[in-house]
């Protein structure tokens, strides 16, 4: 079994619904671990759009990450997500975090995901169920954590 966490976002469709339905969703991949606590955060990317609800789940599964990566990409046109522009709206959002200690760097598969240190809305609710990721969380500083907000 490997470990794998799994942050997960929305900001269309009922977005806390969206996201709870989606934790549910990752069972179909393995063993959910941990969930840590629904975030309500601030637009990262592109700024013109809703708010976001986001979480972090610590999944045990018997799948490659290759294998979780396409059943992530099914599952989020399954919740209504198509083609949409970088960091903009979407219905759901799977992102693998880390895959055991792993190391990937392929073009569409890089773990640790490459930008998983510079966000306030995946390190808070990381931290929250993996304490390694703390220092983390809190070298981001007061601003970025302002823009996570427990639900």
């Amino acid at each position: 079994m490997s470990r794998t966490y799994i942050s997960i976002g929305s900001n269309l469709n009922d977005p806390v619904a969206q996201v709870r339905s989606a934790i549910d969703t990752l069972r179909a991949f393995g063993e959910v671990i941990a969930v840590s606590s629904i975030y309500r955060t601030a637009p990262w990317g592109v700024l013109d759009q809703p708010e976001f609800v986001n979480a972090v789940a610590l999944l045990e599964t018997l799948r490659t990450p290759d294998e979780l990566l396409m059943a992530f990409k099914k599952a989020e046109r399954e919740f209504g997500r198509g083609h949409s522009e970088h960091w903009g709206p979407r219905a759901i959002d799977f992102d693998i975090l880390t895959y055991d200690d792993e190391t990937i760097d392929e073009p569409d598969l890089k773990i640790p995901h490459p930008h998983m240190l510079e966000r306030a809305f995946v390190l808070v609710p990381l931290a929250e169920i993996e304490p390694r990721y703390a220092a983390a969380r809190d070298a981001l500083g007061a601003e970025a954590l302002a823009t996570v907000r427990p639900l």
